[in-house]
């Protein structure tokens, strides 16, 4: 990046050193980077790669430019509202990557009139391969979401959505989504071991298509409607499995599941900020 901002992740969870790692594997500098945890013990590793480290929430938020809220959504009114005075002072970027957390909660939280990103990462940054969706408040300015998009493409592609109700829907689709590949996985495993492979082989079987698709996917001019049919001949034995897939209703229940999901997403939204 240039003009690298002061970044401060208050949490430095799984999620939280994926993006730091993320970061310094594309040339920022440990020393622009803080990050804060009640137990000091968890951060002498971070320390050792000479970052800034601190049981002090308010003392990085006063160093930085840029705060990655990265607690879990049961304690972020706690936090956020222990940090109001330090954000009305010194007025950093707010980047929240807690599920359910609606912009207008953290505003109030923080004391009000606060820059804030709201941002839903997903399991597979942890191995730079990320999925976020991005939505910015008004008082969002146009070098602040450049900043916001570098920090989350560091862990992997970072998209911005026209409107804050999206991002249910980003949850339903890449927030959730690893799960749902996962379950994939476990059933094609699972057949394949009851078709007579051993389960390692079956296993592996099942993990390297599912790369190879992705990354075909991935790379190809053409939509996955498309790529399917080229593999699907004929009377072949790759129509047979997807006919046994449609019969059951394969794609309807791919959408009443993400719906489901994207309802759970409101739900936990309003329960996390009815205060």
């Amino acid at each position: 990046m240039s003009q690298q901002p002061v970044v401060a992740f208050i949490g430095a969870g799984n999620m939280a050193r994926a993006i730091i790692g993320g970061l310094l594997e594309n040339g920022f500098a440990a020393e622009n980077i803080w990050a804060t945890e009640p137990d000091a013990s968890r951060l002498e590793d971070l320390a050792a790669q000479g970052l800034n480290t601190t049981c002090d929430n308010n003392a990085a938020v006063a160093a930085a430019d840029l705060v990655v809220l990265a607690v879990k959504p049961q304690v972020m009114q706690t936090v956020a509202t222990d940090l109001a005075a330090a954000a009305q002072t010194h007025r950093p970027l707010f980047i929240s990557i807690a599920a359910g957390i609606s912009l207008d909660a953290l505003d109030r939280w923080l004391g009000g009139n606060v820059a804030i990103v709201r941002c839903m990462p997903n399991t597979p940054s942890l191995v730079q391969t990320g999925a976020s969706g991005l939505f910015a408040n008004a008082r969002v300015n146009d070098l602040q979401r450049e900043q916001a998009t570098q920090i989350l493409q560091a862990v992997g592609i970072a998209l911005w959505v026209q409107s804050e109700a999206e991002l249910d829907a980003v949850t339903a689709i890449s927030g959730s989504g690893p799960a749902y590949y996962f379950l994939l996985m476990e059933a094609m495993t699972a057949a394949g071991v009851k078709l007579g492979l051993s389960e390692a082989t079956a296993r592996d079987l099942t993990l390297q298509t599912a790369l190879g698709a992705a990354r075909m996917a991935n790379s190809s001019d053409v939509d996955a409607a498309e790529l399917r049919r080229r593999v699907t001949s004929p009377k072949g034995t790759t129509e047979r499995a997807i006919q046994s897939f449609q019969a059951g209703g394969f794609e309807a229940l791919v959408e009443t599941a993400l719906t489901a999901c994207r309802d759970r997403s409101i739900e936990l939204a309003a329960e996390l900020c009815k205060d």
